[in-house]
């Protein structure tokens, strides 16, 4: 157990759009364990029309963390979050304002503007970066046009994790892994793309020096926490980004892929070098770094983002569902009755989803879900039969063909979607470990101090230490039928 004498214990914390928690985990005698310690709800704040993240109160919850009563004594504290967001540091190193969220509305008209000035194609070969609204670069340019006295004032941009890094340590650095989520970074320079920001008038001197997951960022300084005993503890960027975190957990290459499932679904398989070829483009693929000079070819999709904002209109009806009783529902639910496209802009941030999800079948003649489970059902046989068209398009890309997916994080737990993941793909799933991303960032740190001589004997461990759950294929013929459905759905542009 953590805090054993003959174990080395680290602190991770795990910031996603939901939640955030901080787990120990604790290396002894080649077998890793980790316990949550400390939970609290991350909920976007909105003033003046904008959408902001609360960065004050994440950082009054981790300090509370840092001082829970029986914390032993710890071989490294590591933060890993969601990408795309930053903050920006100003005179002295104070925080000028709570940072956007990247579902902020300015966005959406930043991204047509930035397009207008340079083309998609100069955009991703400048950064091997899927393009989104929601991606830094966009956001930057929404800053400069909407707030530029805040931009001028400014003398470091950062990453939300590394936000959290610089408040533990007072070094601000930008952890590679989260550094390339931003779209405006060179994914084989591994540098800034200096020449991308200065076009489009951008001040490159902002972003912040790009360090390598397993850097120590600084040491933890006095009065964080109230255990005196903390203070210089090493802290030490992980894979930053969330999602490398939770790939750095697995093993996920040649003839294997990834999905890491939660509010967003991130398809991919990990590489080691970025693709940037004309088809990586054509399909909107994106090359993110990943840990020990790897990287993580993907593409993102609205995940169970659509459930939780569902479950979220239903309670304010007065209807609390949990997600086992909605599963429940949706495994009697007829099948494949309704299928919609998961990346719809319909679906990006509605104020109702359940009607948007009744508005985008009536507009392809389907009939409109009639229960929550129906709905339920609607949701994960279509982002099931998504993975289907993002795996064969991955093979494209690469020229590998996929014969065996890892299903990752919060939505590992879901067996309904494990098993139409497999029937829909016609490949095995293995599913698990539920908390991929604390785990990778507690290897992470393993390597950084030695406990672990490579990212192989890193994986072992983890591996060994927390079995996954496998679904077989099934019943493919129906599901292939139901893929022409979802393909024409999906083509229909609405």
């Amino acid at each position: 157990m953590p805090g054993s004498s003959n174990a080395q214990t680290y602190l991770a914390f795990d910031l996603g759009a939901e939640s955030g928690r901080a787990f120990l985990g604790s290396l002894s005698e080649g077998t890793l364990d980790i316990r949550e310690i400390h939970r609290f709800a991350n909920e976007p704040v909105e003033y003046h029309g904008t959408k902001h993240w609360d960065a004050p109160r994440i950082w009054l919850e981790m300090s509370r963390a840092l001082s829970t009563s029986d914390l032993p004594r710890l071989s490294g504290i590591g933060v890993d979050a969601w990408g795309v967001d930053y903050a920006l540091l100003g005179q002295g190193g104070e925080l000028l304002q709570n940072p956007f969220h990247y579902r902020d509305q300015r966005n959406v008209t930043a991204f047509d503007e930035v397009l207008a000035r340079v083309s998609r194609a100069d955009i991703y070969r400048a950064t091997g970066i899927q393009l989104m609204a929601i991606n830094t670069l966009y956001q930057l340019f929404a800053a400069q046009r909407d707030n530029p006295s805040i931009l001028a004032a400014a003398e470091k941009l950062i990453m939300m994790p590394d936000l959290f890094h610089y408040w533990m340590t007072g070094n601000a650095v930008c952890e590679y892994t989260d550094a390339s989520t931003t779209q405006f970074m060179n994914p084989v320079t591994r540098n800034w793309a200096v020449d991308l920001l200065e076009q489009l008038g951008l001040p490159s001197r902002l972003p912040a020096e790009i360090v390598e997951p397993g850097h120590v960022v600084g040491h933890l300084l006095p009065g964080i926490s109230r255990h005196a005993s903390l203070t210089g503890t090493p802290v030490i960027a992980p894979g930053s980004h969330d999602t490398a975190s939770a790939v750095a957990a697995i093993t996920a290459r040649g003839h294997a892929a990834f999905i890491s499932s939660g509010t967003w679904s991130l398809i991919g398989t990990e590489l080691t070098a970025p693709i940037l070829s004309d088809d990586a483009m054509r399909f909107n693929f994106t090359n993110e770094g990943g840990i020990c000079g790897t990287t993580r070819m993907l593409k993102n999709v609205m995940g169970l983002w659509m459930l939780q904002c569902c479950r979220r209109a239903w309670a304010a009806a007065g209807n609390d569902y949990d997600y086992a009783q909605l599963t429940d529902e949706a495994a009697t639910a007829p099948p494949f009755r309704s299928l919609v496209n998961p990346d719809s802009s319909l679906f990006l941030s509605p104020p109702d989803m359940p009607a948007a999800i009744a508005e985008f079948c009536r507009k392809t003649d389907q009939p409109v879900p009639d229960s929550p489970g129906a709905f339920t059902r609607a949701i994960l046989e279509s982002l099931s039969l998504k993975y289907r068209i993002i795996l064969r398009d991955m093979a494209t890309v690469t020229g590998k063909t996929t014969e065996l997916i890892r299903v990752i994080g919060g939505g590992s737990k879901s067996r309904l979607l494990n098993q139409f993941t497999a029937d829909a793909t016609g490949m095995r799933v293995l599913a698990g470990p539920t908390e991929a991303a604390v785990l990778g960032n507690i290897g992470v740190q393993m390597l950084a101090t030695g406990a672990a001589s490579s990212l192989e004997e890193m994986r072992a461990i983890i591996e060994r230490s927390f079995p996954v759950d496998v679904y077989e294929p099934r019943d493919n013929e129906a599901w292939n039928r139901a893929a022409v459905r979802f393909e024409h759905y999906s083509a229909a542009g609405i």
